[in-house]
């Protein structure tokens, strides 16, 4: 028995065959289709509406200038949101800060290993994102939001698989940490 491998058929299919003609309205209706998840996921990463639009849109053009190389491999939007995450990876190195932080203020670690993870609100998660390091706050969005495992994001960090989960541990302890800080604080408030 003889196994060839199919092309992933994308539920848009006719849409992507269009815009491959080149055809303006059916790369509107691509647009229409996927732009709020696009933006919510440069958003995720860069914690910025204008940096997230404008790379939005940078990956719109770019994925329409070169949807020729799109196969059919996967969906289209995981596609699109690859490029979408690769540019908005690209922008963070281009704004990088010329100081970086020492090894020690990296290997942040609770020694007693208590952390909250129930009774935690949405509201608290999105503020002690705002508080972590860029670098930890992308390994939790790819990872926790975006739903990449671990050698998908080697990949797209260049890094090792073994560096993106010992990143990411210390990225969930620092977040848990910020979380932690946030209710603190939160609870300071209303006393």
């Amino acid at each position: 028995m003889l196994f060839t491998k199919t092309k992933y058929r994308d539920i848009h299919h006719q849409l992507i065959a269009a815009c491959k003609k080149g055809e303006q309205k059916a790369q509107m209706e691509i647009y229409q289709l996927y732009y709020k998840a696009m933006y919510n996921s440069a958003l995720r990463i860069l914690k910025n509406q204008a940096d997230a639009e404008d790379v939005m849109q940078d990956s719109f053009l770019n994925a329409f200038t070169r949807i020729q190389l799109y196969r059919e491999e996967g969906s289209f939007g995981g596609w699109l949101k690859r490029i979408v995450i690769n540019n908005a990876m690209d922008f963070i190195r281009k704004q990088k800060p010329t100081n970086e932080l020492d090894e020690s203020q990296i290997l942040l670690t609770d020694e007693e290993g208590d952390y909250i993870e129930n009774d935690c609100r949405l509201e608290d998660i999105k503020e002690a994102m705002k508080i972590i390091k860029q670098e930890y706050r992308i390994i939790i969005s790819l990872y926790l939001f975006e739903g990449y495992d671990h050698e998908e994001i080697a990949t797209i960090q260049n890094i090792t698989y073994g560096l993106s989960r010992t990143r990411y541990s210390r990225a969930r302890q620092s977040l848990l940490k910020a979380i932690q800080k946030v209710q603190t604080e939160r609870e300071m408030k209303w006393a």
